[in-house]
């Protein structure tokens, strides 16, 4: 059993992803090797789509959030399908222009955007941006004016919940770089300074509780929060908050244990939580965001790598060393991910030996996976970490100077590049 619903084992007894042999993508385009499975990106952005307008009508959207995995081939795909997009920088944002992507269906999130950051979404027109602190409020006022230009806002509001997930990805509760407080009234005084603002126009609130949580309680929390501060403006400030973004956060099967809740069934109770507390409150229904991003892209994903060095600890652990590291996997030395891995071209034989699979930089800590059972792994096979799909490429650096991998779509059996594997040349292209 696969922790993703697009992996199999074929005739040769090779791992496939989307129909395609892992090991032949291997050999044809070397690695390490981000692959996509283009069909199950469109299943999950369908699933999503399917579910808001059920539940919401014509007063949903889904937003992808890029940070998850951004080039312009995925912004092509999910503004194909009709989602709009969350961009949390300049660089997502350009992505997405150069990619054709409709920008008025783009927020613009970040917790410390720069002067530039902010005149280039006002200048292309993004559909909103989500402000995140008074001071960058100031500055978007003065720079919407000095453009001539009035661009929606949202505020990021902590809704103060707590979504049971790893400290370093909690993003609603009070101590938090991003947003503005309830408890303390922040968020309401900011709201009361920017209904004032000339230049600027209140469209909606934005909330975003964690990452990778499979509790769909703290999701039904937060909306209550974020509907009773929607009628607090409208009955004590005369405002009427037209969108409301519930964020993100939707856990994924990593290992075959997760038990993940389908994201109808999210979609269902936080909907009636919606409806209930609009009427309770006697408040229009705003238009409702959310903003998968690792549900969308991470089962789509697998990293490929081959197997180098093979060393056996004795009464303590073997280590089965790979071409890549924490340049291209960074989530286990941040968080201690835990994933699936198989050796491709022995997907069909029994999980024999428990190893940790090491990466070639060097820190000690550099590994993809501590206590992972695996086929036997010798030299020159092909390991495939599954579920990757998500926060991989996006936070892989050149630490040791190591080229960033290629990343490849399979779309029912045909592949074809959508980044290009750096050079050495790229290495040391803004070298002087």
């Amino acid at each position: 059993m696969f922790v993703s619903e697009n992996l199999n084992v074929n005739g040769k007894g090779n791992l496939t992803i989307g129909g395609t042999d892992t090991v032949e993508l291997a050999e044809k385009y070397g690695t390490p090797l981000y692959v996509m499975d283009e069909q199950l990106i469109r299943k999950n952005c369908r699933r999503f789509n399917e579910s808001i307008h059920k539940f919401y009508g014509d007063k949903g959207r889904v937003h992808y959030a890029g940070k998850a995995f951004s080039c312009m081939e995925m912004c092509r795909i999910i503004g194909s399908e009709g989602l709009g997009l969350d961009a949390v920088s300049i660089g997502e944002l350009y992505t997405a222009v150069k990619s054709g992507f409709d920008v008025s269906k783009i927020g613009f999130h970040g917790n410390n955007k720069t002067d530039e950051e902010l005149r280039y979404a006002v200048e292309i027109g993004v559909g909103h941006i989500i402000v995140d602190n008074i001071s960058e409020l100031h500055r978007l006022e003065k720079i919407a004016s000095e453009k001539g230009k009035r661009p929606h806002i949202m505020f990021r509001i902590k809704p103060g919940i707590d979504a049971h997930t790893h400290d370093f990805v909690k993003t609603g509760q009070i101590d938090s770089k991003f947003g503005f407080a309830l408890e303390t009234g922040e968020a309401y005084e900011a709201v009361k300074e920017a209904i004032t603002c000339e230049n600027v126009e209140l469209y909606g609130l934005h909330c975003h509780i964690g990452s990778q949580i499979f509790d769909i309680d703290p999701f039904e929390e937060a909306a209550k929060v974020m509907l009773e501060f929607i009628s607090k403006i409208k009955n004590e400030l005369n405002y009427e908050i037209q969108g409301l973004n519930l964020g993100g956060g939707f856990g994924i099967k990593y290992l075959n244990e997760h038990d993940p809740q389908p994201f109808e069934v999210f979609m269902e109770r936080v909907s009636k939580i919606v409806m209930s507390e609009c009427e309770k409150l006697n408040i229009s229904r705003p238009f409702i965001y959310i903003e998968p991003g690792r549900s969308i892209a991470a089962p789509a994903g697998i990293t490929l790598y081959t197997v180098g060095a093979r060393k056996e600890i004795p009464d303590i652990r073997t280590y089965i060393s790979v071409d890549g590291s924490m340049a291209d996997s960074p989530r286990y030395i941040l968080y201690k991910s835990e994933y699936e891995a198989i050796v491709a071209n022995k997907a069909d034989e029994k999980r024999t030996e428990c190893v940790t699979i090491a990466g070639r930089c060097c820190e000690s800590g550099d590994l993809i996976g501590e206590n992972m059972l695996l086929q036997h792994a010798e030299a020159g096979d092909i390991i495939a970490v599954c579920a990757t799909g998500a926060y991989n490429y996006s936070m892989s650096s050149n630490y040791n100077r190591l080229q960033k991998p290629a990343v490849v779509f399979v779309n029912n059996g045909e592949s074809r590049i959508a980044v290009k594997r750096e050079t050495l040349d790229d290495i040391i292209r803004n070298d002087i």
